[in-house]
């Protein structure tokens, strides 16, 4: 089961009217002082859990405190920093690769646009649009797994795309509650709509949420 335009735009209006007083706190659950931080953060997030980042990065920061000082990092060193995460070779190299380039085109600083931060390696939208709206201000949506689950069972997508779900949000919700509902949403995926045992009976949405991949479950 999906929905037709007219009716995603009222689910996803009941989505944010329910779960937004729940978990008001929009911002990125990852720990940071600076954009710099937060970016690196959320590379090395990319299938891994929040939680696991926030154990490496105050050494990593420690260590390697901006983009100038990650740009002449020693890729054996990185990669020991942060070896306890998944992918590690590949995130050590995304992270100095990164650093250099900003170092290189936009002066050891986080850029403000889409397209730039899109050129850095390791980064895709869902890195961008948390960085631009966390940073910048700028309005954006969010797609993580958890998102995409969320999407999944109300029946907001018929598939767990994440350019699919930004793009069926982004003609959906107004703007300006883009990063609210992104982070509403993430929540409520990491909390309650669990890739296992989800809550469902107790769940918010419970009343209009069609539960798709879970019907033979509860």
């Amino acid at each position: 089961m999906t929905y037709a335009s007219h009716d995603r735009s009222r689910i996803l209006a009941k989505t944010l009217a329910l779960l937004g007083p729940l978990w008001p706190d929009a911002k990125a659950l990852l720990n940071y002082n600076t954009c710099f931080e937060l970016l690196c953060s959320v590379v090395l997030s990319a299938q891994c859990t929040d939680e696991q980042v926030n154990r490496v990065t105050p050494a990593l920061f420690e260590r390697w405190p901006d983009a100038p000082s990650m740009a002449e990092a020693e890729i054996p060193e990185l990669e020991a920093a942060i070896r306890s995460i998944g992918f590690w070779k590949t995130k050590a190299r995304h992270l100095r690769e990164s650093a250099a380039i900003l170092v290189e085109s936009h002066g050891g600083q986080v850029p403000a646009s889409m397209e730039e931060l899109l050129i850095l390696p390791g980064v895709g939208r869902k890195t961008a649009n948390l960085v631009l709206s966390s940073c910048f201000g700028q309005p954006g949506i969010i797609v993580d797994t958890h998102v995409l689950r969320v999407s999944r069972r109300l029946g907001i997508a018929e598939k767990a795309d994440p350019a699919l779900v930004e793009k069926i949000i982004a003609d959906n919700v107004e703007r300006a509650n883009w990063t609210r509902l992104s982070h509403a949403i993430n929540r409520h995926g990491k909390f309650v709509c669990r890739a296992r045992k989800p809550e469902c009976p107790t769940c918010p949405l419970a009343g209009f949420c069609p539960r798709i991949g879970l019907e033979g479950e509860g």
